[in-house]
């Protein structure tokens, strides 16, 4: 093109969170010059480069300006240069180029977009919220941990076979589902369709909301642009065919183009050389005003002085050659997503070590260790031999299976034992791994408690890592930047993908990369100490502290810790691999305690790996339950046989065989609710369709009875599974409500599926009162007013011709119960006389259900207190026995051995009350926690797992205060976070590490030690009386309107108010310490 000067020209700029775009329109709103390139967050760099080229190829012509997207914002503040919001600009292009486009789906590096389109109307405009899941972002951190290029995963996703759920809601949990799939020896290219499927599901659950994106669809953003096979599998879940599809040219730069073509009066004009001096002119950032945390080190003689205290603490080592023919044990930790391997001596010294990236593939990270100290022991005139083998971590029972190991442990119990070779009066241990965080406290030599990350994997070393790579830096080479900061930016202890929009908060601000790393750092610690760990005294982690994990490489995560507790902290120079160092210790102690009694080990030898590479793999469909999981049979030479894949064991299991599993009531109460007559004896008058949801755990034997009797025929929904799920998913009208909720879609199209005449779902508000003393019985808001969301989000009635009926009921009180069922069955033509049978009936049988069910557990209690064995109180709301919201913890308890019983299942007492209880007990499902925490604390044999849907209100409350009241007996609480996402490998870690800390427990008390956590009073304030008005009463500051009307009247009647001062930044950072 001939250089011209001078030339009218509109211009739109692009910055988003990973990619900056640039475009440049003539007169006629065609593309003369585009640019798109990734930033590594060097936005001024990448944008003044791209400004070049637009200068070589069309000269110093003057432009109108406009400036969009996420970091976009920021420069537009700092150099004044207009700006307009990306979803407008969006709406823009389709407004003035495509107003045939009913539709624009847009995603972007972090974030994704949906515009629905209707003439007369303003555009609808939905954006994700500030989770990146689903996004660019996460496709490429999905495409790091299968080591392929970006480039490659069209063609893959093309090539695939079959898809298999996987998370998309977080890069976090989708990495445990794809490292399953990997383990399983799934193929790739099934992996990433799957990873595809995943980001269209959570586009439409998160911005469709029950509004269904129509054509003709219009596809915008890089990745829908450069992965063509993403958009088909949209346009395969919206059953879309080409001709609904506008296919548009640069549909990458769809923000930037609508910048362009914005008529917006605040354009700047400016020439491209005047603009590239805008760029470059230094701007000074002033942090004083910003929240900033003190320095790791003032200077860099104190980093030096540190660092050599810091590499002290090593682990004794000997040359391979020097061991002669000895016996050596070898460790193995086997992690999600990586390998670690450790060989020592009869004395404990280290022989040889290993370490590296899974890449998918654990037998073969297993395997090249081991060729390594084949290849070692080739070199030895009289070589060692392996006398015993442990493995430990994700991938135990595989490993064990596949290189025939003598033993599996626990890997909370491995990294304890590495840390008590480094210090034998450690108190605590804090061992943070790529994925995951686990903390051991320790008195006396015995585990006391282990805590370990419910679900997230905030600040663990993964956090860490992603934040590096996104902006171009190893983690190393970050970690080094920290050191050097001289004023650590507060990022707050959020999770990654929220934390994101700090981070890019401070780079809009100047902050420099050193800061910004510092200040992750500290967010890792204040995570672990906070909000996993949630200690608000560090006098409970003792003296003695030692840190694990790869992620304590990193000498800033070090620094932080021991700043934020006032400690010295002991980090190991192989705290990369405590865990396989633990495995290998416990593998010489096993030896050594048993006199090898246990014969020749069952470790393949360093002579067979070749084989042990070459196994067998069969798929096979397990049908024992509706979930029909997919099931991968590994054979391998020496003929053990490995399954993986599967939820449960109770068809297919690596456990061996056990001596005895638990009884688990849970499978007893499923068929005590729903294995009922549902046709009445008569000829039915209709049929009434109930979806197998909520509080139809708890009311439904109420309900079959009543309808049945009333001359109805009852259809309940199917069994829940990840089919049915998917049916409704579209209708879900928000992404952060609970599991439980969001299945209720799938469940109501099963029944429309099924032709019912009508859908009854009652608005349950008021469960029956079963404690004297309690507040209030009210059923959580999302229960009670889900029908009303169902309405609106599927209208049953008015898309289907089947009337939803929503009669509102309260159980507390028997005869507005009666007075409602009356009204409502009165409606369909049922008589008064009928009624008044039918109700009795119905009372009958939810009492009868309730009896049953509280026998069961007695008979279970009787049994294992006489052969004294432990039982597992699961703590959950009626609906959390569904085997698909429970992800099988029931069956994962009954198959370690241990006897399952519910928390209402317990004995019943007249007028049973709420003892001691320091919340307000108004949530009828809450108050049974607060009865079975003081029934279990008084139970010898008898332990707490609490089941907790994430997004749930009321137990944000009730976790906290079921803890401190086990605590005062001494006893602790396991908390299992569920939601759709599945992540069995973490849930069995977290039971297997309570159920070794109670056999600790038992251990020490044999010995005559303590045993067990300590004893925590309850503190909390004393009651206010009457004769107290003397004393002054604390009042939050509401709001500056709010406060004086709410203050005044108190003092007008003689109390003592003090209002207290505005939030600050110290105010916040105390109350963090107390809040989930």
């Amino acid at each position: 093109m001939r250089k011209t000067q001078m030339s009218a020209f509109r211009m739109g700029i692009d910055v988003g969170s990973t990619t900056a775009k640039v475009v440049m329109l003539n007169q006629d709103a065609e593309v003369t010059f585009s640019a798109y390139r990734r930033h590594n967050t060097e936005t001024l760099i990448t944008l003044q480069a791209m400004l070049q080229e637009a200068l070589q190829s069309l000269g110093d012509v003057k432009v109108d300006l406009l400036i969009t997207g996420s970091a976009g914002l920021g420069i537009s503040e700092k150099f004044n240069i207009p700006f307009i919001q990306e979803v407008v600009a969006s709406a823009e292009v389709v407004r003035q180029l495509y107003p045939e486009v009913k539709t624009l789906i847009d995603i972007g590096g972090e974030d994704a977009k949906m515009i629905f389109f209707n003439a007369d109307q303003r555009p609808d405009i939905r954006m994700n919220g500030s989770c990146a899941g689903g996004t660019g972002a996460f496709i490429d951190q999905m495409a790091t941990l299968l080591n392929v290029p970006v480039s490659e995963l069209n063609t893959l996703a093309e090539k695939h076979s079959r898809i298999y759920p996987m998370a998309s809601r977080c890069g976090v949990f989708a990495k445990t589902d794809v490292q399953n799939l990997l383990s399983r020896e799934i193929a790739r290219e099934d992996i990433v369709a799957s990873v595809f499927n995943a980001v269209v599901l959570q586009t439409l659950t998160t911005l469709s909301r029950g509004y269904k994106p129509s054509p003709v669809l219009l596809f915008g953003g890089g990745p829908l642009t450069f992965l063509p096979a993403l958009k088909d599998f949209f346009m395969q879940t919206l059953n879309v065919g080409q001709d609904g599809v506008l296919e548009a040219d640069n549909t990458e730069l769809l923000p930037a183009i609508g910048a362009a073509l914005a008529d917006d009066m605040s354009k700047q004009k400016i020439a491209l050389t005047q603009l590239i001096d805008l760029l470059t002119t230094p701007r000074q950032y002033d942090h004083t005003g910003q929240n900033r945390l003190s320095q790791l080190f003032s200077d860099v003689q104190e980093f030096d002085r540190w660092e050599k205290a810091r590499t002290q603490h090593k682990v004794d080592r000997i040359d391979l050659r020097q061991v002669d023919g000895g016996r050596c044990f070898l460790g193995i930790d086997s992690g999600s997503t990586t390998t670690k391997l450790v060989l020592i001596d009869e004395q404990g010294r280290v022989a040889f070590d290993y370490y590296c990236n899974n890449k998918g593939n654990t037998i073969k990270a297993v395997q090249a260790g081991l060729e390594n100290i084949q290849r070692l022991f080739a070199t030895c005139d009289n070589p060692p031999h392996i006398a015993r083998s442990v493995v430990t971590g994700y991938g135990e029972d595989l490993i064990r299976t596949a290189f025939g190991c003598d033993e599996g442990m626990v890997e909370t119990l491995a990294h304890f034992r590495a840390a008590g070779a480094f210090d034998p009066d450690v108190s605590f241990i804090l061992d943070i791994g790529g994925q995951d965080m686990k903390a051991i406290f320790v008195k006396d030599g015995h585990i006391q408690n282990i805590e370990i990350n419910e679900a997230c994997s905030s600040g663990c070393g993964s956090f860490i890592e992603s934040f590096a790579m996104s902006m171009g830096y190893t983690v190393s080479d970050f970690a080094q930047r920290a050191c050097a900061s001289e004023a650590p930016c507060d990022l707050g202890t959020r999770c990654t993908v929220f934390m994101n929009s700090k981070v890019k908060q401070a780079l809009r601000e100047g902050a420099k990369v050193s800061d910004i790393s510092a200040g992750l750092a500290y967010s890792v610690i204040k995570n672990a100490i906070h909000k996993v760990l949630k200690i608000t005294n560090t006098s409970v982690l003792g003296d003695h502290i030692i840190v694990q994990g790869g992620t304590f490489r990193n000498p800033a995560i070090h620094r932080a810790m021991e700043r934020l507790l006032g400690k010295q902290v002991l980090c190991p120079d192989i705290a990369e691999l405590m865990g396989a160092y633990g495995a290998a210790l416990t593998a010489r102690d096993t030896y050594s305690d048993n006199g090898n009694r246990q014969g020749e080990s069952r470790f393949v030898g360093l002579q067979n790996l070749e084989a042990v590479g070459n196994y067998k793999k069969r798929h096979i469909r397990c049908r024992g339950c509706e979930n029909r999981c997919t099931i991968t049979k590994l054979t391998f030479h020496n003929e053990n046989v490995f399954y993986t894949g599967n939820r449960c064991e109770k068809i297919f299991t690596n456990s061996g065989k056990q001596d005895r599993k638990g009884t688990n009531m849970v499978v007893r109460k499923i068929q005590l609710l729903f294995d009922r007559e549902t046709t009445p004896a008569s000829q039915p008058v209709l049929t009434l369709g109930i979806p197998r949801v909520m509080n139809m755990y708890e009311n439904f034997p109420f309900w079959n009875t009543l309808l049945v009797e009333s001359g109805f025929k009852v259809q309940l929904s199917e069994p829940s599974s990840n089919a049915l799920y998917e049916k409704g998913i579209e209708t879900i009208m928000s992404e952060n409500i609970c599991f439980p909720a969001k299945l209720v879609h799938g469940h109501i199209y099963d029944l429309i599926e099924a032709g019912v005449d009508r859908i009854f779902y009652p608005m349950v508000f008021y469960e029956q009162d079963g404690f004297a003393d309690a507040d209030n019985s009210y059923n959580c808001p999302i229960i009670s007013g889900y029908p009303d969301v169902v309405r609106s989000a599927i209208d049953p009635e008015g898309k289907f011709g089947i009337p939803l009926d929503m009669p509102a009921i309260n159980f507390r009180d028997r005869r507005l119960l009666k007075k409602a069922c009356h009204q409502y069955l009165a409606g369909l033509g049922v008589s008064a006389r009928t009624f008044k049978r039918a109700f009795a009936r119905a009372i009958e049988a939810q009492r009868e259900y309730k009896e049953k069910v509280q026998a069961i557990a007695a008979d279970i209690l009787n049994q294992a207190s006489a052969e004294g064995r432990p039982v597992i109180l699961l703590m959950g709301r009626p609906y959390h026995v569904d085997p698909l919201i429970n992800h099988k913890v029931p069956e994962i308890l009954a198959d370690f051995g241990l006897d399952v019983i519910t928390e209402d299942s317990l004995p019943a007492t007249p007028n049973q009350t709420l003892d001691n209880k320091h919340v307000l007990s108004q949530w009828e499902y809450s108050n049974r926690f607060y009865y079975a925490a003081h029934w279990v604390g008084q139970q010898d044999n008898v332990e707490v797992v609490q089941l907790n849907s994430f997004a749930c209100g009321p137990d944000a409350i009730n976790v906290d205060e079921v803890k401190s009241m086990l605590g005062a007996y001494g006893k602790s609480l396991t908390v299992i976070r569920i939601d759709e996402i599945e992540s069995i490998g973490s849930v069995k870690l977290r039971l297997r590490s309570m159920i070794e800390s109670l056999k600790q427990r038992e251990r020490a008390k044999r010995k005559g030690s303590p045993g067990g956590q300590a004893r925590i009073p309850r503190k909390t304030t004393k009651v206010y009386q009457e004769a107290d008005r003397h004393r002054t009463i604390l009042a939050p500051r509401f709001s500056h309107f709010c406060s004086p009307p709410i203050t005044r009247p108190l003092l007008d009647l003689g109390y003592q108010v003090d209002v207290l001062p505005p939030a600050n930044r110290e105010s916040v950072q105390v109350g963090l310490k107390y809040t989930n």
